[in-house]
């Protein structure tokens, strides 16, 4: 007997929604794209009200910067909870199938940030509203630790051996697709409504919208997942999970080096959307929608970065772009971060090459050590990667950032992205090393 599996629930999802029963592969590619821009619109609906909205409204009663201090403290508690969502959620993908975990995860997800939406201020109910937006981020870091769906790496084993650089990129179009929608969200409620109306009751509309892409992505998903092409790759065991614990056993170097591989992506990746935001918030008299519009604008210039690393990739090799850039990102921390200070060309300059680097690394950031793993260990080790990767490397990062911003300048920040563009370096000289000593 194989692992439980929730057929049933998966066969419905294929009846409906795939024609004959089959799925191309462009239709995998817009699927994985739907997931994770429902993922990272989450993400960052709750980053923008953790600068815009909760400092005011949960912490009025410190000044502006613990306040905004305290929103990135909470922000973490995501990354902490997710490794504990992962570990459970693989159990219930072995007992009851890769639908039901699905279904689950990405219905706490939208559940717990629809549930911001209904948030009380801390006039209204005090310290209680504190815990309960603790609660809450503790929820989506939780759901989003069973959002690992096999999906990418569906696309990455389906690739030819020569487009692999292009397919490794389409996942990660979801994170500046996100940004871009939840930036436009809250820039289109600040310019309609009065700061009043926006504080009290406009910017929980975002949160609601949230729940409705949650159950578009749902679908979305299970019809891929329940495919015949993605049941002979889960009985052949490249995309059914092995124990935890059995896979850190067998293959603990190939997870180390894949969670510090992306710190440079990873780290720039918080530095140039949630950090500077907060800091233009708290150091300037500028409407927050102009800054927007400057995320927005940078947001679409990472999509076609990240289109951009697939070409790169498929021509001089997924290693040599994340090295090259871990490198450009590194000359960038030398001087851009003290270009917010410089005013609004400062800004431009910052957001729109801290976004084309991003773009550039990680749109290969993702799962750049994942053919290492062994065919057993493929599933559970990739989902591993990713959520030790965004703890280490992206967790901390806004509270981090705002902190050493605030006590030694912005200086500090360049400084704090250097050492993550060297975590990469030094992961990706690591593993080559390794793999010439395997031969």
């Amino acid at each position: 007997m194989g692992p439980a599996s929730s057929t049933p629930l998966e066969r419905d999802a294929r009846l409906v929604n795939a024609r004959e029963h089959r799925v191309k592969p462009g239709e995998i590619a817009v699927g994985v794209v739907i997931g994770r821009t429902s993922e990272f619109f989450d993400f960052f609906v709750y980053a923008i009200a953790s600068v815009l909205v909760f400092p005011s409204v949960i912490f009025p009663f410190v000044d502006a910067l613990t306040g905004t201090l305290y929103s990135f403290a909470m922000f973490a508690l995501a990354f902490i909870a997710r490794p504990v969502g992962a570990f459970l959620f693989l159990w219930i993908d072995r007992r009851h199938g890769r639908g039901v975990k699905l279904t689950i995860a990405l219905f706490l997800l939208g559940g717990s940030t629809m549930s911001m939406a209904f948030l009380p201020s801390y006039h209204t109910a005090g310290i209680f509203a504190v815990l309960l937006l603790g609660l809450f981020r503790l929820g989506q870091g939780f759901a989003t630790g069973g959002t690992w769906d096999g999906l990418p790496s569906l696309l990455s084993l389906n690739a030819p051996p020569e487009r692999r650089g292009w397919f490794a990129m389409i996942p990660q179009l979801g994170a500046p697709l996100g940004l871009l929608v939840a930036s436009a969200v809250f820039a289109f409620l600040l310019t309609t409504l009065s700061t009043a109306d926006f504080l009290e009751w406009g910017w929980r509309y975002p949160f609601f919208v949230a729940f409705a892409i949650n159950v578009v992505a749902l679908f979305a998903r299970l019809r891929l997942i329940s495919t015949p092409g993605f049941e002979r790759l889960y009985e052949s065991r490249e995309l059914q999970p092995s124990p935890v614990l059995e896979m850190f056993r067998d293959e603990w170097r190939t997870v180390v080096l894949g969670a510090f591989a992306p710190l440079a992506s990873f780290a720039l990746f918080h530095l140039v959307t949630v950090f500077p935001l907060s800091w233009v918030m708290l150091n300037t008299h500028e409407p927050p929608v102009r800054f927007l519009v400057i995320e927005i604008v940078g947001a679409v210039v990472g999509v076609l970065a990240v289109v951009l690393s697939g070409l790169f990739a498929d021509r001089i090799g997924r290693r040599t772009v994340l090295g090259v850039s871990a490198a450009l990102i590194a000359a960038y921390s030398g001087f851009a971060p003290q270009l917010l200070s410089k005013g609004s060309a400062g800004e431009w300059t910052y957001m729109l090459l801290g976004f084309l680097l991003l773009g550039l690394a990680f749109g290969q950031s993702s799962g750049v050590v994942n053919g290492s793993f062994s065919s057993r260990h493929r599933y559970t080790g990739a989902g591993t990667t990713a959520t030790a990767a965004w703890l280490i490397g992206a967790g901390f990062a806004p509270l981090a950032a705002l902190l050493l911003a605030s006590h030694f300048g912005l200086l500090a920040v360049g400084a704090y992205l250097l050492s993550g563009a060297v975590c990469t370096l030094a992961a990706l000289g690591i593993n080559r090393e390794w793999g010439r000593k395997a031969v």
